[in-house]
């Protein structure tokens, strides 16, 4: 018998055939015989983070202050006009060049008629203190009606202080 036998199959033992392998499938596509594969919920962020990392980008320079026109109520937007001038968590105003600040924590507590947020901030090497008050409008939608910073000047670690302290 002379050249009757099959060639071997080429492909390696520890490898699957290219049908079954997970790639090949569209997302939201199933193979036959499974169900289909929903993705988990996208989680929004409550009012209060969502607020924090909006004003964040405000006061940072990023975003402009026009911004929040829609998203605030009374002297809140006065307030962010005046505090987004200096830049306050950016630019020439209080982070390092090329440092993009950051929401640490956002803490919220329900006060009558609102909710009052503080957040930490940080910004290179320094934390520093942001504290807004959010309010239902009545489209049931919030909207921030004050803001405050720390203004604190920076603190001078005890070992380096002169002898006139």
């Amino acid at each position: 018998m002379t050249g009757t036998t099959r060639p071997r199959n080429t492909r390696p033992r520890n490898t699957r055939p290219r049908s079954s392998h997970p790639g090949n499938v569209r997302p939201g596509h199933a193979r036959p015989g499974e169900g289909l594969r929903s993705r988990p919920p996208v989680r929004a962020l409550p009012p209060h983070a969502m607020f924090a990392e909006r004003l964040l980008a405000v006061l940072s320079g990023e975003r402009p202050v026009h911004w929040m026109l829609g998203r605030t109520v009374g002297p809140a937007y006065e307030q962010l006009v005046q505090l987004a001038a200096a830049t306050p968590f950016g630019g020439r105003g209080g982070g390092r060049a090329g440092v993009r600040p950051v929401v640490l924590s956002c803490r919220v507590q329900s006060v009558p008629g609102g909710l009052e947020a503080f957040a930490s901030v940080a910004t290179g090497d320094r934390v520093r203190a942001m504290a807004f008050r959010l309010e239902p409008g009545a489209d049931r939608r919030w909207r921030c009606a004050a803001v405050e910073l720390d203004d604190l000047p920076p603190r001078v670690p005890a070992q380096s202080r002169g002898p006139w302290e």
